[in-house]
């Protein structure tokens, strides 16, 4: 058997090595290997998460950061729309943030093609499913980069196995995919691709290859680009050491950048609001790329270390031993030997570098992790070290090289703090299986203690990363408690109390998560998402609410009067739930301007509701007997407390804003509160005699029917009713009510009510769906136009 192929042209597959083997032999070692890949996959995941003692194998919780606040909530609420038990639709979501635009969201978190998934199983197992969903997308990616592997090049089907494993096994996969499952989309994405680029390089698939990229693109858009950015690079790489001609390499270029463009195209009614509603959100913080320190990025390279901001660039140490070793290989063609390589350092210093980092994240620093992009950097990795093993195994000179290069990266690290001596142990170790499984013999029962070699060093490595991983998350990053009995106690005891869209059943406090009303059921005002419109974050502070991540994470805000002004009829609060009388979903003001904002969310209060329901503290700053007192301190955190009452405030701008909140009611005299200390602070206090007279009076004049629908509500209002009618939800982007954009009245949606009218109606389309859905038909046409043409040609070659 020849020891050194090279891979030419556009030849469709590339055979020397395995074209002594029997076909049924290779046909079988294909769907063999890919199997392998998954197995190992999911061995490694769960067998790490065990040894760790996390959920689902045992008592530490997995409900960390953004997979508690956003993905399980956002699962839950794709489990009920499935289920069809949502208020609302894909395009409107009525639970979350007083009524939201859901597309966007929709494309941002849930839109993975493995996502419906979760409908499976019972809506109180969702972490369940959200568990499921995640191992499942990994061991998928692991399939997706085995098939790939074996179509590049000729090579031992168990090596490629535990190379794709490898790949999904990568650190980022491990350290940060796990906790943002919609990230692993991108994961799979990147094989995909570059098997896309196969197609363009051979000229086949011109249907195929368009759809591909739609559905990388629509899963997750944001990983997807990256995904794409990486499979250019490879596909260039790919074309440079071949032998084709020039203008053969530019006619592949052509035709990949022809069916991305398509595939992109295609995703564009899902990725045009996607886009759109990050314009209209509040913003995020805006952060400076500062690059990690070179010891700490050859530190991540190995497993079993942790850090937040740092590439975790970990793959099994098989992977870099084999990309050394190319660099010592005189039986493998120059170009191969060097460029690939090359690409491995190139991507690895564009992750270093400012411009390039913010090319790699769509020219905006995350506000996270700034190295989202490095499961690119592993992707390339693994083709480098697959591209050795497709001349054969190394001989005894390179393997030695390449162990040298290894040793001396990891020498270089000694200097981090995020060196473990796990890490050290399970390097060394690995070095020296992976090392002596390729001067083993190839055949026989050698081969298959080679083939447990590699296998038992990529597995034990991924496992004691995930455990360390699993461990570290919990002690750094933000957590919350898993879903018990008490979730279920209180989901039902919301749904008991349930009357919409009659009322709102706020979930209330304390919150779970950033997204109880999707997590627990009713209809609040809490909502956390990258698209939580900045009209929306305006308002509930104007009104006193709080918020966290610097007011993309908005909090229920427990108060008489916007509980009234919101329609927010049942409410948890003090572990059951509490009944009010609230207004119904759409009211009439007397004709006048829309009232004007001030620093005040006590006034603010009561110039949405038109009229006086608080009186001003008296002196030494006591209510009056009988009166409910209200704090305002949003930059304050410790506990206020009046009498024996006390509560909890958590402020500090811009990351965090202390909801307005009650201290009770003033039982005697010359009780005055105890304010943490921490900016302005203003207290209120609420007669609740006034406060019922105000709804009375907007009773009134309110709508007597309202029916919701999943893209917008029809209200009937009394006969002769003039003014404005205003909709208890935000007047977020979309909107159109008679045909025209409503004009916000204090933040809301409001439409102006002409003599006669006895009718509101408005429908929702959020910003982008129409464009997006001219850009999907564009794509279709182009599609067909190329996959005619391209039958028309092959025709006419027939005759």
């Amino acid at each position: 058997m020849p020891n050194a192929t090279r891979i030419r042209g556009a030849a469709p597959r590339p055979v020397p090595l395995s074209a002594a083997r029997p076909a049924t032999r290779l046909a079988a070692e294909g769907p063999r290997a890919v199997l392998l890949a998954g197995l190992l996959t999911v061995l490694a995941v769960c067998g790490g998460d065990a040894v760790a003692r996390v959920f689902p194998f045992g008592p530490r919780h997995r409900a960390v950061n953004d997979l508690a606040n956003q993905f399980v909530p956002f699962h839950a609420h794709l489990w009920d729309l499935l289920r069809g038990r949502a208020d609302g639709g894909l395009l409107l979501d009525w639970q979350a943030g007083w009524g939201t635009s859901f597309l966007p969201d929709y494309g941002t978190y849930v839109s993975s093609p493995f996502a419906p998934l979760v409908a499976l199983f019972p809506r109180g197992d969702i972490e369940y499913a959200v568990y499921g969903v995640t191992v499942l997308k990994t061991a998928v990616a692991a399939a997706a980069m085995t098939f790939l592997l074996r179509r590049l090049g000729p090579g031992t089907w168990w090596w490629a196995a535990v190379l794709g494993a490898s790949y999904a096994l990568c650190g980022w996969s491990l350290a940060e995919g796990t906790y943002n499952p919609m990230w692993l989309d991108g994961l799979i994405a990147f094989p995909l691709l570059c098997l896309v680029g196969e197609w363009a390089r051979e000229g086949r698939r011109p249907l195929l290859g368009p759809l591909v990229v739609a559905v990388c693109w629509v899963a997750n858009f944001y990983t997807a680009y990256m995904a794409t950015l990486g499979a250019a690079l490879v596909l260039l790489v790919r074309l440079a050491v071949t032998d084709q001609e020039d203008r053969g390499r530019v006619r592949t270029v052509l035709r990949a950048a022809l069916t991305t463009g398509i595939g992109i195209a295609l995703s564009a009614p899902v990725l045009v609001p996607v886009f759109l509603g990050s314009r209209h959100a509040h913003p995020g913080v805006v952060r400076d790329f500062v690059p990690a320190p070179a010891t700490d990025v050859l530190a991540r390279l190995l497993p079993a270390t942790y850090s937040f901001s740092t590439p975790a660039a970990f793959v099994c140490t098989a992977v870099p031993l084999l990309v050394a070793v190319l660099l010592f290989r005189r039986d493998v063609p120059g170009r191969e030997r060097w460029l690939w390589p090359g690409l491995c350092a190139a991507v690895l210093a564009s992750l270093q570098w400012g411009p390039t980092h913010l090319l790699w994240h769509a020219f905006a620093t995350p506000n996270g992790s700034p190295y989202r992009q490095t499961f690119v950097l592993s992707g390339v990795l693994v083709l480098a070290a697959w591209t050795g093993l497709a001349h054969g195994l190394p001989d005894r000179r390179a393997l030695l090289g390449g162990t040298a290069v290894v040793a001396v990266l990891t020498l270089g690290s000694l200097p981090s703090p995020f060196l473990t001596s796990w890490a050290l142990l399970l390097t060394a170790g690995g070095l020296a299986a992976v090392a002596g499984a390729l001067l083993l013999p190839k055949r026989g029962r050698y081969g298959l203690l080679a083939a447990l070699l590699v296998a038992g060093t990529l597995v034990g490595q991924a496992a004691a990363t995930t455990a360390y991983a699993d461990r570290e998350r919990l002690v750094r990053l933000d957590d919350y408690p898993p879903w018990g009995a008490e979730h279920e106690r209180r989901a039902a005891a919301l749904a008991a109390a349930d009357g919409w869209p009659a009322y709102r059943t706020d979930p209330g406090l304390p919150r779970v998560a950033g997204n109880d009303p999707l997590l627990l059921g009713g209809q609040g005002a809490a909502y956390y998402s990258s698209h939580t419109p900045a009209v929306l974050t305006g308002t509930l502070a104007a009104l006193g609410g709080g918020w966290t991540s610097r007011g993309r994470n908005l909090l229920s805000l427990d108060n008489p009067v916007t509980d009234a002004l919101f329609g927010v009829g049942a409410r948890w609060r003090d572990g059951q739930v509490v009944r009010s009388e609230p207004l119904p979903l759409v009211t009439v003001r007397p004709p006048g301007p829309p009232p004007v904002y001030g620093r005040s969310p006590f006034h603010n209060q009561e110039l949405l509701l038109g009229a006086q329901v608080y009186e001003a503290p008296g002196p030494g700053g006591a209510c009056p007997v009988g009166t409910e007192v209200f704090l305002w301190a949003p930059d304050a955190t410790g506990t206020a407390r009046l009498g024996g009452y006390e509560t909890r405030l958590l402020g500090g701008g811009p990351k965090r804003r202390a909801a307005l909140t009650s201290l009770g009611v003033q039982r005697r005299p010359g009780l005055t509160a105890r304010v943490p200390p921490g900016g302005t602070a203003e207290i209120a206090c609420l007669d609740h005699d006034r406060l019922r007279t105000a709804v009375t009076a907007l009773r009134a004049r309110a709508a007597t029917r309202t029916a919701v629908h999943a893209d917008g509500l029809t209200a009937t209002l009394p006969p002769g009713t003039t003014g404005t009618a205003v909709v208890a939800a935000p007047a977020i982007a979309g909107w159109r009510c008679g045909g025209a954009s409503p004009t916000p009245y204090g933040g809301l949606l409001a439409v102006p009510v002409a003599p006669g009218t006895t009718t509101v109606s408005c429908t929702f389309r959020p910003p982008g769906l129409t464009p997006g859905l001219a850009a999907g038909a564009a794509g279709l046409v182009l599609l067909a136009g190329r996959v005619g043409l391209g039958r028309r040609a092959r025709r006419q070659r027939a005759e």
